[in-house]
């Protein structure tokens, strides 16, 4: 696992919060109306129907109140810079963990559910407070920065599988694009290539001769939802190329060694 030594993005926590509540809302609003036939459509993620993704989503946003419920770690044990390269260690734990939940009861009641404990405990509850997440300690404002990450990035599944059009709340969006921007530059520290995600995020990465003046030799360039798709294997770096949804100039621009960073 690559270290976190590149320095803390700030995220407001409020900011924060209301993120993840207006992504959730968005996702339930759209489950809410899903059909039987709609539930048994497959996803680009393995043998997952829209039931299990759906499901998905409803437990990942709901860990940020099973974790509050729960007694407080005595240390941190995880940076948030930290998260997106644990994420590969859990994948099949991930996948037993959200079959078991959607066990639980209909779709729509475990949304039901997860919404009555945010509204319950997630206004109140300290940014600072450590939350015993699946990789030990981790400030709850982190925890609810890589919940950004879940429910963007999963919305975006939901869309590919059903055809619809859920909206991407606008400051989910930064976040995720910001969180997975950084942890490119921790995976492949350096200042040779510049990578510009507008109008959310530009990091400095790979190593090689340092830019300091001018348009940078190496740049790469591309939208905020091509990017999460690259970042988390949902699109290949060629294929981004060769539908020119991602720009890519000089000899250190090619970043598909690189990609996915998100497990």
């Amino acid at each position: 696992m690559p270290p976190a030594r590149k320095r803390l993005r700030s995220y407001d926590p409020a900011t924060t919060r209301a993120a993840v509540l207006a992504q959730f809302g968005h996702v339930r609003q759209a489950v809410d109306g899903l059909t039987d036939d709609q539930f048994a459509l497959p996803t680009r993620l393995g043998d997952w129907t829209v039931r299990e993704l759906a499901a998905h989503i409803a437990m990942v946003a709901g860990l940020v109140t099973r974790y509050l419920r729960l007694p407080e770690p005595d240390k941190q044990d995880l940076a948030l810079l930290d998260w997106p390269f644990a994420t590969v260690t859990a994948a099949g734990q991930v996948d037993e963990d959200t079959r078991a939940f959607a066990e639980g009861g209909a779709v729509t009641e475990l949304f039901d559910r997860t919404a009555a404990g945010l509204e319950e405990l997630l206004p109140t509850a300290d940014a600072e407070r450590l939350v015993p997440m699946r990789f030990g300690g981790m400030r709850l404002g982190d925890f609810l920065v890589t919940r950004t990450v879940e429910l963007i990035v999963h919305t975006d599944d939901l869309n590919d599988a059903t055809g619809l059009d859920i909206p991407y709340d606008r400051r989910a969006l930064a976040a995720c694009t910001r969180l997975l921007a950084d942890a490119l530059a921790v995976k492949a520290p350096g200042a040779s290539t510049e990578v510009r995600v507008p109008p959310f995020a530009v990091v400095q990465c790979v190593e090689g001769p340092r830019h300091t003046r001018g348009t940078p030799p190496n740049v790469v360039e591309t939208d905020p939802l091509t990017w999460i798709r690259l970042a988390t294997g949902r699109t290949g770096w060629r294929e981004a190329l060769d539908s020119a949804k991602v720009g890519a100039s000089g000899e250190r621009a090619d970043l598909g060694a690189l990609l996915p960073i998100l497990g």
